[in-house]
């Protein structure tokens, strides 16, 4: 089966629940409110509280969810074939996803920009607060520890991606500044910092940057850890506007053209499903399909991550109440367009069902889920996107891995300001 028609499916679906699902929400549901003035206005600290322009803040939020767990999800749930992974994302992000975040962000602006742990107080009790807050707490830290294992392993084994995802961080500063303080309009910082950052992939692949194979007792990968760890922690001490806004929104637009050029790929190259639809040969270890696929996919269907986010920070950075729609049902949709590519990619990106099936094996080899997630996305999107564009194989590896880093990377940035928060 052409690969195309999953994409289509997919893609039309998800289109249809943002123009005709979120609005009926937004309409009769949460009856969105253009002259309530959201926290951002009547809390403003230019620090966390800040009015900001709705693409921007559809950055910051698509960027913050999407996270690595969109990729490594869905091609690990592909072991059991691509249709269960297929149906899970397109039907959790249409009914479930959008929604989530949407009201999260409506619930969080109506009560003074509050987080969903906050709330609890409200709603449940003062105890329950206390300890919905340390759960919160602890599931943030292994969030961050997941992303920054994830972000050292792609550096590890993509160098070329290195240089091209520490400049996100000098653009970003670059792009705050020049908005918020030289007051220039969002378009041309928008586009500049754009091709910048796509010039700098080329970069990466003529210099790519390897740590030593270990240093005081630490290999690279733990070297890289306790470097991220450093960042995101002066990271989440900064004005939102200097670094946080900036850099998920000119990355939100670098991955939105990444996601672009991956189905692009996907209708130019017409690549063969190659994946079972559903498998009934799984490798000896592999859990059974229920329940296990909703928790393999949460994002890129349905996560509780995007609550703490939708009420952590980007309610407080709302303009509008009526950008709740935009920026929280759009951007979960974005996040499920993310997830329904990497299914394409894992599941149309190997030659025949002998090279899929020999991929899935090993990387399961030592145990469920084994090296399964980004690598395998890179390996099977970059033979997509060599096959549809003039783009090599080598260059769209590290592109590819350069996007889910930074997608992880401003997850992680955001999940450490949230834990910050719940400290204060």
């Amino acid at each position: 089966m052409s690969a195309i028609i999953p994409a289509l499916i997919g893609m039309i679906a998800i289109a249809l629940g943002y123009l005709f699902y979120s609005k009926f929400i937004a309409e009769k549901i949460y009856q969105l409110d253009p002259n309530f003035e959201t926290p951002a206005h009547t809390m403003r600290d230019d620090v966390d509280f800040i009015p900001t322009n709705k693409f921007v803040l559809l950055g910051h939020h698509f960027t913050s969810v999407a996270g690595a767990a969109p990729i490594i999800g869905p091609a690990i749930a592909v072991i059991w074939g691509w249709l269960p992974a297929f149906i899970w994302v397109i039907g959790g992000t249409v009914f479930f996803a959008g929604v989530h975040d949407f009201g999260a962000i409506w619930a969080s602006v109506r009560n003074q920009g509050r987080s969903i742990g906050s709330l609890t107080g409200d709603v449940v009790s003062v105890r329950a607060r206390t300890l919905f807050m340390i759960v919160i707490f602890f599931l943030l830290m292994m969030v961050n520890a997941v992303f920054a294992v994830a972000i050292s392993n792609a550096f590890v084994a993509t160098p070329s991606s290195v240089i091209p995802a520490w400049s996100a961080i000098a653009v970003a500063v670059v792009i705050g500044v020049l908005i918020y303080k030289v007051k220039v309009p969002i378009l041309w910082p928008a586009i500049i910092g754009t091709i910048i950052l796509y010039a700098v992939i080329w970069v990466g692949d003529a210099v790519p940057v390897a740590l030593p194979e270990t240093f005081m007792g630490l290999g690279a990968a733990p070297q890289w850890i306790i470097i991220l760890f450093i960042y995101a922690t002066i990271a989440s001490l900064l004005p939102v506007w200097l670094l946080l806004q900036p850099r998920d929104f000119i990355n939100g637009i670098q991955l939105i053209v990444g996601l672009a050029l991956l189905f692009g790929a996907v209708f130019l190259a017409n690549p063969e499903v190659v994946a079972p639809m559903y498998n009934t040969v799984v490798p000896d270890g592999t859990p059974p399909l229920l329940p296990l696929l909703f928790v393999t996919i949460a994002c890129g269907a349905l996560s509780g991550f995007h609550g703490l986010v939708a009420s952590g920070t980007t309610s407080k950075q709302l303009n509008k109440e009526p950008d709740a729609r935009f920026v929280g049902y759009l951007g979960s949709s974005g996040e499920g367009l993310l997830a329904l590519v990497t299914i394409i990619a894992v599941s149309a990106g190997f030659a025949s069902l002998g090279d899929w099936q020999a991929v899935y094996t090993d990387a399961t080899s030592a145990g469920f889920p084994g090296t399964l997630g980004i690598s395998t996305f890179v390996a099977g999107g970059s033979q997509i996107v060599s096959d549809g564009t003039p783009l090599s194989r080598e260059f769209a590896q590290t592109l590819l891995a350069v996007m889910a880093v930074l997608f992880a990377g401003t997850t992680m940035d955001t999940g450490v300001r949230l834990q910050r928060y719940i400290v204060q």
